[in-house]
């Protein structure tokens, strides 16, 4: 039988994920429900802060802000009666332990809140006070972003609609709203934040783009060099196997040469690819909340295409400079967009659980959603293909036919598909291919979690 817990008027229900006081839902979200039932089963340890960051938050990439924030508001929420009762201890140095009495029963079936009425009316008496007290350390220059996160949480507490009413439309308004709006994300009793109604419009929403691009930045460059990186193995692994498959076609031994130019075209396509794209990615996860599919879509669609467009001019380029060709049908910034929009959208909808934060999943969960962006990719790079667009494959067959000389023609790949040369069903099985693994790799290398020292960084 599933068990549950009370305290102090208390009952937590981990089976029905519910909190309850004196016969009334208290709202937590998600995963400071999760920390407040990690906290209470193991209540006769102290919790070191790295793992319980590792189990609330597994799948996504926070700093250890985050753990202090959701702390401070499960003390909030469950000391709100002013009874003076500590919940939660401060371990120094370590990290956290419930540390009220728990009586531990089964869950039986008698009625509890079954849904969220809405938290209880704040005391009437000192509700302005506190009020005005909370605006002023928002909007004080010389509070620091803990401070102004928690007095906007307490804001909300309170009450966001009187908050918002309180806000004025210059520079410290709008910098209060833009703290108002990202945290109601870590309040379930927050009320909405309409990003039309921002004080100072423009300046506004430029405060909130700072405030989520400055707390992010230091993930955002090593979440893009992993994805490049993941790229760039991804077309290391397409043009060896491509090599030696073309060796067995041709019934020729391997060629050193031939294999490490492809290998290289791979890395260079893969990297570049990946680089662009998954900046995109990154930039539009840590600045983007409330439309998160939609905004790695198009950051993914604009990496992607600015990245292919500058690769396929460069190339035309050197090739002009070098051997005075021009060739204009090699693959750019369309074949980068499709891909990227692609990308984007499978990354948007296999990681739609991350609530706002980065997504980091890992072991079955990371393969998982590699493995589905490189579906999603694969399908992209197929019908692109078939109309008419030039991948690494189909690019690198195009200049290789302007050589007559060139030994990476790839006329022989054209007897896996049944045809007698490089047509098109060859051409949407190697992008097919391509894809799979661009997309593959880029999920791999997205995915990976920042190294311990950057989690802690303040």
């Amino acid at each position: 039988m599933a068990t549950r817990y009370r305290f102090d008027g208390f009952t937590l229900s981990p089976a029905r994920r519910l909190l309850a006081r004196d016969g009334r839902a208290v709202p937590l979200i998600p995963r400071y429900f999760d920390l407040l039932v990690l906290l209470v089963e193991r209540r006769g340890e102290a919790l070191h802060r790295r793992e319980l960051m590792d189990r609330v938050w597994a799948d996504v990439v926070v700093s250890e802000g985050a753990l202090t924030q959701a702390v401070r508001t499960l003390r909030r929420t469950l000391e709100a009666d002013g009874s003076g009762a500590e919940f939660i201890r401060t371990v120094s140095r370590h990290g956290y332990q419930f540390a009220h009495a728990v009586i531990e029963e089964p869950d039986a079936d008698e009625p509890l809140p079954a849904a969220d009425p809405g938290p209880p009316p704040a005391p009437a008496a000192g509700v302005e006070e506190r009020r005005a007290a909370a605006l002023a350390r928002l909007l004080d220059a010389a509070t620091d972003d803990d401070g102004r996160r928690e007095a906007a949480g307490e804001l909300h507490a309170l009450g966001t609609a009187a908050a918002l009413a309180s806000l004025s439309a210059d520079a410290a308004g709008a910098r209060g709203w833009a703290y108002l709006r990202d945290t109601r994300w870590e309040h379930a009793e927050a009320g909405g934040v309409p990003v039309l109604a921002a004080p100072g419009g423009a300046r506004a929403w430029a405060a909130l783009a700072a405030l989520r691009l400055r707390r992010a930045v230091r993930f955002v460059g090593e979440r893009w060099a992993a994805a490049s990186a993941g790229g760039a193995v991804a077309g290391a692994i397409a043009g060896l196997l491509g090599g030696i498959v073309l060796a067995m076609l041709r019934e020729s031994p391997l060629d050193a040469s031939l294999l490490l130019t492809l290998l290289l075209v791979g890395v260079v396509i893969g990297g570049l690819g990946a680089a662009g794209v998954g900046c995109g990615l990154a930039a539009a996860e840590a600045a983007v909340r409330s439309w998160r599919t939609l905004a790695l879509v198009i950051g993914g669609a604009l990496g992607g295409a600015l990245v292919g467009a500058a690769a396929r001019g460069l190339a035309r380029g050197l090739l002009l400079t070098v051997s005075g060709e021009d060739v204009a049908a090699i693959g750019g910034g369309v074949e980068g967009l499709v891909i990227g929009t692609a990308a984007g959208l499978a990354w948007g909808w296999g990681t739609r659980g991350a609530e706002g934060f980065l997504a980091a999943p890992h072991g079955w969960r990371r393969a998982r959603l590699a493995f589905g962006t490189g579906l999603a990719c694969a399908l992209a790079a197929t019908l692109l293909t078939l109309a008419g667009g030039a991948l690494g494959a189909t690019s690198l067959h195009r200049l290789a036919e302007r050589f007559p000389d060139s030994r990476v023609r790839l006329d022989a790949m054209g007897r896996l598909a049944g045809e007698p040369g490089f047509g098109p069903r060859t051409r949407a099985g190697l992008g097919a291919w391509e894809g799979l693994l661009f997309g593959g790799g880029l999920a791999w290398g997205l995915a990976r979690r920042p190294r311990e020292r950057a989690l802690s960084e303040p």
